[in-house]
C-alpha cells in the first residue's frame, strides 16, 4: 500500500471516529448523563431515585450487542481493520480495585467518562478535575507500561 494511501485510509478511520464520538457526545447530552444532578439522582435509590438513566443504559448495551453481532458476522470493521471484541478476562485485584474507584468517582462526581469529557467540551468546568484525573490514570496505566 502506497503511502498516500495509508494516509488516506488513516483519515478515514480518524473521520469515522470523530463522527462516532459527535453522535455518542450528543447522545449523552440528550440522555441528560452531562447533568451531574441527573446522575447523582439515579444514584440515589434511598432518596428521590430518578431512573431514566437505567433506560439509556439498556438502550446503550442493545446497541452494543447488535454491534458486536453484526461485527462477528462481518469480521471487519466499517473502516475495513479486521474487527475483534474484547476477551474474557478473569476477576482479579485490578479489576476490582478499579471498579470501585470508577463507582466512587462516579458518585462523587456525579458522572463516568464519556458524560465528563463531554461536559468539559461544552464548558462546564466543575468537571475538569475529574477529566485531568482520567486522563492522569490513563497515562499511568498506559500500554506497554510494566506493572509489576
Amino acid at each position: 500500500m502506497s503511502a498516500a494511501a495509508g494516509n488516506g485510509a488513516r483519515l478515514s478511520s480518524l473521520a469515522g471516529a470523530l463522527v462516532a464520538g459527535l453522535i455518542f457526545g450528543v447522545g449523552l447530552i440528550v440522555a441528560g448523563m452531562s447533568n451531574p444532578a441527573k446522575v447523582l439522582a439515579f444514584l440515589d435509590l434511598a432518596g428521590d431515585w430518578d431512573p431514566s438513566l437505567a433506560l439509556v443504559m439498556v438502550g446503550g448495551i442493545a446497541v452494543t450487542r447488535i454491534g458486536l453481532l453484526l461485527g462477528r458476522r462481518a469480521r471487519r470493521s466499517a473502516s475495513g481493520a479486521p474487527f475483534h471484541a474484547s476477551g474474557h478476562r478473569p476477576v482479579d485485584r485490578r479489576l476490582i480495585v478499579g471498579s470501585a474507584l470508577f463507582g466512587i468517582g462516579w458518585g462523587l462526581a456525579g458522572f463516568c467518562p464519556g458524560p465528563a469529557v463531554v461536559a468539559v467540551g461544552y464548558g462546564y468546568l466543575p468537571a475538569l478535575p475529574l477529566v485531568a484525573g482520567m486522563l492522569l490514570g490513563l497515562w499511568l496505566q498506559r500500554p506497554g507500561r510494566d506493572r509489576r
